[in-house]
């Protein structure tokens, strides 16, 4: 961190450049007055559309001094700016925004926030229009220019968004202990060649070895630390409503992709019914098929698109249906209707890790040895099994072209049942 501080006070005391962009924050009570929030998006927006770059507020872009940000206005600096990147700008943007602790000139002790800016994967419009970062000012693009990089950025994203390797951070982010067991007999055992090969890590624009998507969702313990969405909000709610007040049992599922998956399974056989009934044996009929709850929650995770902005994964559960909500339209050229016919994947990469994944949650019905597999029946299996047991079909609706929900209904309690 010492040496983080000392590399930053030399690049402040050079001043402004193509990647560096220095501003003081003025406030009247609890409102920043300066920088305006337009002018601020349209900043924001120019370096994403040139460079990775960075900000740091709290410090003087003429006299390089180092002001600071008053520590009681930091959450109102990190929520002024998350309004603007989301709010402001279009697609948003996705920032790493950081407090830290630097040393002025004097010996003093002051507090800046640190925005870094990844060079994006798209064009982002920003209030004054389409600009880009030219030295440490920002310029309008001409059309000519502007349709120039709509085809270069058009033509990054084929690489596939969970192949994309992830800005401002190292490789030693992945856990050891979390990739290695992706390793075989056949593997290489040179660490950097195994990673690059599975593309747990790769060369970003210069060249520079960092994580990828994948390697961050499938060997950190916090992949939300790194990517803001990955992870699942699970809600289990007392009737029918989605409602704050008749919420029974609520938790933000995080960890690898495949510890996810397992403890949101988990979460829906902890809070379903389930009914018993001697005839004359026991004969228990559970809310859900678990068998099914895992294949759509397997689904969800692994073709869910993770290039959303603020867009997360959320499973709520009824005392009369379950709802999963997964960010992303259906894949290329699939329907609703040919969901339970046809296959295909958003993230290639994600699906061949979760394929080496061992089965690791209790699915009644299951065939499964590994959490994915190639055959394409987890459809299939959420429809026929979740309407034998409740006798109605599970739907899939597309809301508003950005997030497929599926809705499971509940099996209805057997005449005499008790509630096992």
């Amino acid at each position: 961190m010492m040496e983080e501080s000392v590399d930053l006070l030399k690049r402040i005391s050079l001043g402004e450049d193509s990647v560096l962009e220095l501003k003081t924050v003025e406030f009247s009570g609890d409102r920043i007055t300066d920088p305006h929030r337009n002018g601020m998006a349209n900043e924001l927006a120019a370096i994403a559309n040139t460079h990775t770059g960075s900000f740091l507020l709290g410090v003087d872009d003429k006299s390089k001094a180092i002001i600071g940000v008053p520590r009681d206005k930091l959450d109102i600096v990190e929520t002024w700016l998350r309004e603007i990147c989301n709010d402001l700008i279009e697609p948003p943007l996705d920032c790493v925004i950081r407090k830290i602790l630097v040393t002025d000139e004097n010996g003093s002790e002051k507090t800046i926030v640190r925005v870094d800016v990844p060079r994006s994967l798209f064009v982002h419009q920003s209030p004054g229009g389409y600009f880009r970062r030219i030295g440490s000012s920002k310029r309008l693009m001409r059309p000519e220019a502007l349709a120039r990089l709509f085809q270069q950025r058009s033509q990054t994203r084929l690489i596939r968004f969970d192949e994309q390797t992830i800005a401002n951070t190292k490789p030693d982010v992945l856990e050891a202990s979390l990739w290695r067991r992706f390793r075989t007999v056949l593997s290489s055992t040179d660490d950097q060649e195994f990673l690059e090969k599975m593309k747990l890590i790769g060369r970003d624009e210069d060249g520079i070895l960092r994580p990828t998507v994948s390697g961050v969702l499938m060997a950190t313990e916090h992949p939300e630390s790194l990517i803001a969405v990955a992870y699942i909000q699970a809600v289990c709610y007392r009737g029918t409503e989605r409602s704050a007040a008749c919420q029974l049992d609520a938790k933000d599922i995080t960890g690898p992709l495949d510890v996810q998956i397992r403890e949101a399974c988990k979460f829906v056989e902890r809070n379903m019914r389930v009914y018993a009934i001697k005839a004359p044996y026991r004969i228990e009929t559970p809310q859900f098929s678990m068998n099914a709850v895992f294949e759509a929650v397997v689904n969800a995770a692994a073709h869910r698109d993770y290039s959303m902005y603020g867009s997360r994964i959320r499973l709520h559960v009824f005392a009369d249906r379950l709802e999963l909500f997964s960010p992303g339209t259906i894949p290329n050229t699939m329907t609703i209707d040919s969901l339970s016919e046809r296959q295909s994947s958003r993230n290639e990469l994600l699906s061949s890790l979760l394929a080496r994944c061992p089965m690791n949650i209790d699915a009644p019905g299951s065939q499964r040895k590994f959490i994915m597999d190639k055959r394409g029946d987890g459809v299939p299996i959420i429809i026929t099994e979740s309407e034998k047991l409740s006798g109605r079909r599970p739907e899939y609706v597309l809301l508003d072209d950005a997030e497929l929900k599926l809705t499971i209904y509940a099996a209805k309690p057997p005449q005499g049942g008790d509630l096992g």
